[in-house]
């Protein structure tokens, strides 16, 4: 965390008390609090475990708890003191009751970012949470230096690896997609299942012609229709990187529909990640529109008092589309 980001104990505790009062207040116009609060230390209602499905041979909750809160960073928008607000809200102490929350719950890894947050918490609270670390992949990386990366990620605790989309995206858009497959394969070599992140369709389609040897994609999912979207006649593909089309860090995925047509071809695990288009929808609607389309899995980024609510939205999603028309991997 830099040096802005810093903030007194004064400042800490106005701030973390503007936080519960701004988010009663958006979730008064949006939808009730329903029964977990904002209470820290556990649930207050009674929800279903989340239900879980397989990645290799790692069994890995439907929901997965997305690192980004953890990892001291969300998206923004044009609303400048929102990240101050969180850091603020997201202590060392609060981020490992959410983890513990998130436990209780069915979620049982953490995604991309977190892995001393998540030894704290197995070693103190005696949990069994796991951990997807990501891959960073440069085309002037060296072989070697890769390997002594990969090693280093493994030794986090992982239970998965996978290419971080940040990575693949700038590996295909500069024409090194087969050192993004290469990648693959000297990460395959841990033995755990590796996948590949993006926010494009392109770095999927890429990884199925060369055949790399990914065992699960995770790929953003969400609609397009929240009134920040970019229109569609200034979407390109890779703008999130170029800023072509006047991208302000607003959309995260520009072709859903293709998307979803083609990974019906795909007999793999599919994480969806950015399913609520970062705070555009609310979890009723992102998580059917991912689940009914065909993710297996969904990352998401929880503040504590989210997890109950979400487990339950995501347990009704999950029922309600048993038999959709992709089938259900892991």
């Amino acid at each position: 965390m830099d040096a802005r980001c810093l903030v007194t104990r004064r400042d800490l505790l106005r701030s973390t008390a503007i936080a519960g009062s701004s988010v009663l207040a958006a979730r008064s116009v949006g939808e009730p609090i329903g029964t977990s609060g904002l209470a820290a230390g556990g649930p207050t209602s009674s929800v279903e475990p989340i239900p879980s499905g397989k990645i290799g041979n790692v069994t890995i909750g439907r929901m997965l708890l997305g690192g980004n809160l953890i990892g001291g960073w969300l998206h923004c928008r044009d609303l400048k003191y929102v990240g101050r607000l969180f850091r603020a809200y997201c202590t060392e102490e609060k981020i490992l009751q959410t983890i513990a929350l998130a436990e209780q719950h069915g979620i049982n890894t953490v995604f991309e970012t977190g892995g001393d947050f998540v030894r704290r918490h197995n070693r103190t609270n005696g949990g069994k949470m796991q951990f997807i670390p990501h891959i960073e992949v440069d085309a002037d990386r060296s072989e070697q230096a890769l390997k002594d990366h990969i090693k280093a990620q493994v030794e986090t605790g992982a239970c998965a690896l996978y290419i971080w989309g940040v990575s693949s995206d700038r590996l295909v858009y500069t024409g090194h997609a087969n050192k993004l497959a290469q990648a693959v394969e000297l990460a395959k070599d841990t033995g755990l299942p590796v996948g590949v992140g993006t926010h494009s369709l392109t770095v999927v389609k890429e990884c199925e012609r060369l055949r790399a040897p990914v065992d699960f994609y995770v790929k953003t999912l969400h609609r397009d229709d929240y009134p920040s979207a970019t229109p569609k006649e200034r979407r390109k593909d890779f703008m999130w990187m170029t800023g072509e089309g006047g991208y302000y860090d607003n959309m995260w995925c520009i072709d859903a529909e293709e998307t979803i047509a083609f990974m019906k071809q795909i007999a793999k695990p599919w994480i969806a990640f950015k399913v609520l288009a970062a705070g555009a929808y609310l979890p009723r609607d992102g998580f059917q529109y991912a689940i009914a389309n065909g993710a297996d899995f969904i990352a998401v980024g929880m503040f504590d008092f989210q997890i109950a609510e979400n487990c339950a939205t995501l347990n009704k999603v999950l029922a309600d589309n048993a038999r959709r028309e992709r089938k259900w991997y892991g």
